[in-house]
């Protein structure tokens, strides 16, 4: 079966943070269906997934991703909480890691004004991160979790460009 995975991910195009995808996150999961294990599909699956954070597969590399993940919304809530002047401690997660470069990268995202291009900043610091984690991984499960978890960043952002903004505005301003 390890064969298949060199084959599969060399097939796959290589995707670049601001780029447009090219498929989807069901095409890419249809893609791998027959040619890993089971279980390899289900881990992919559970990263294609909005929930990702609320599952344990035992997978070392997305546990990485999902530390990462979860320090960083801690410090995001600590900056956020200490700009509003309230206690932080019921709104953090405690399977977190922290380190002083999340720190760094939740102040610095707060301090730009625009909150579209402080959600790119974030999402550019997780696309950098996943370039860390990939690092040894190139025909593995571990390539293909960075895959998809950068997919799901790409639709995120394809989704934006696509919305309805007048749309959008004009439920806001309704409710």
């Amino acid at each position: 079966m390890a064969a298949f995975y060199t084959y599969l991910i060399s097939s796959l195009p290589m995707l670049q943070f601001g780029s447009i995808p090219g498929f989807s996150s069901e095409r890419f999961l249809a893609m791998c269906r027959d040619l890993i294990p089971e279980k390899d599909w289900r881990v992919l699956d559970l990263c294609s997934r909005e929930t990702l954070l609320e599952h344990d597969s035992g997978q070392p590399t997305l546990k990485q991703w999902l530390e990462f993940e979860t320090g960083l919304r801690n410090e995001l809530v600590k900056v956020r909480a200490s700009r509003k002047k309230i206690d932080p401690a019921k709104y953090l997660r405690r399977d977190g890691y922290s380190e002083s470069s999340l720190y760094h990268i939740a102040i610095n995202s707060h301090r730009i004004p625009s909150l579209v291009d402080a959600e790119k900043f974030l999402d550019q610091q997780k696309w950098l991160k996943l370039e860390e984690l990939s690092f040894g991984h190139y025909f593995d499960l571990d390539a293909l979790i960075i895959y998809c978890l950068k997919l799901r960043i790409l639709w995120r952002w394809e989704n934006i460009a696509r919305a309805d903004k007048q749309d959008q505005l004009a439920r806001v301003l309704e409710s």
